[in-house]
């Protein structure tokens, strides 16, 4: 069945509409945002084929978020859970030798803002970008699938026990207790986000833009007023991940001099946060080649973590950012 004769149908057109709140939802669950996009559009498949099958008897809404977290559920069977640098170890020294990457981790990877955001009331905005923010998300991660569902249905899309209950067919008493134990797990993981989430002041958008100045000139004195003295520094796919701006610039200044150079333009937000698109020198002399979605966290006046996913192919275009930039 092909997606455009999907959506030429009127019934299926009124399943979409649901797209983004769901694909919000499965990002939350799965931690990608391409599989969230695979889950949604399975899920809108399968409700479209048995859309004869729907009784009626709970809203449509709540009746797709059954499907939605049952495929979710399918997919996460046996697989390990996806991951951030800084929830496998400690932070480590700025050295070449410690940049390694985990073939059986399978990392959180960022989503385009625009694709999950709610339209609407400010406190629910405000709620949404609380729970998609990368450090929530991973913190998420921790909890077996069904009280991942259980905590996100109950505390982000503010379900009653009752009515999660009906969509795992379980108990209100199995609900309440598995959301119990999922909030237990999270006060353990102590996974806090390093940023607002509040909307970006003037003086956050004079900070970024002040940022990427300083970022493009590798002006290290530049960027020491920008950045905190106690921020974090990752880059998915590897595993290392530094504490402290001095060991994030000991890197800048050493294995990592080939962003010197680099060109930064700003992109769509990531999971609540201010991004970039980076682009360092090619090696062929011409031009600028992809190198990094840099995720940015500001906290009190100054970048707080810098994440640089390397997964420049597929996370480009999700973004928006042309392949490369010209000279």
């Amino acid at each position: 069945m092909e997606g455009s004769s999907l959506t030429a149908s009127p019934a299926f057109g009124e399943l979409e509409q649901h797209r983004r709140e769901l694909t919000a939802y499965c990002y939350r669950m799965l931690g990608s945002p391409f599989e969230a996009e695979d889950a949604v559009q399975d899920t809108l498949i399968r409700a479209w084929r048995s859309i004869d099958r729907f009784e009626g008897r709970s809203a449509l809404r709540s009746w797709l978020y059954r499907i939605a977290t049952n495929v979710c559920l399918d997919m996460l069977n046996g697989r390990e859970r996806r991951a951030r640098p800084m929830d496998l170890g400690p932070s480590v020294e700025p050295i070449e030798s410690n940049l390694n990457t985990l073939p059986e981790v399978t990392w959180i990877e960022p989503i385009p803002e625009t694709s999950i955001a709610p339209d609407g009331d400010p406190e629910n905005v405000a709620l949404s970008r609380e729970t998609i923010r990368l450090a929530f998300v991973a913190a998420l991660q921790h909890l077996p699938p069904r009280q991942r569902a259980v905590l996100i249905l109950c505390e982000v899309l503010r379900w009653k026990a009752a009515e999660v209950a009906e969509l795992l067919d379980t108990s209100v008493a199995s609900v309440n207790s598995a959301l119990q134990r999922a909030r237990a797990t999270l006060d353990q993981a102590d996974v806090v986000s390093a940023g607002s989430t509040k909307p970006l002041s003037v003086a956050d958008r004079d900070l970024l833009a002040r940022y990427v100045e300083a970022f493009q000139e590798y002006d290290m004195e530049k960027l020491t007023a920008l950045i905190h003295k106690d921020a974090t520094q990752s880059m998915p796919p590897y595993d290392m991940w530094l504490r402290g701006r001095d060991d994030i610039f000991d890197w800048w200044m050493g294995p990592g001099i080939g962003c010197k150079g680099s060109r930064v333009i700003p992109t769509m937000a990531a999971n609540g946060s201010p991004a970039f698109g980076q682009y360092k020198p090619s090696e062929t002399g011409s031009g600028y080649d992809p190198w990094a979605l840099q995720v940015l966290e500001i906290d009190d006046g100054g970048i707080a973590e810098l994440t640089f996913f390397l997964g420049t192919e597929t996370l480009f275009p999700l973004f928006g950012l042309p392949p490369r930039l010209e000279a």
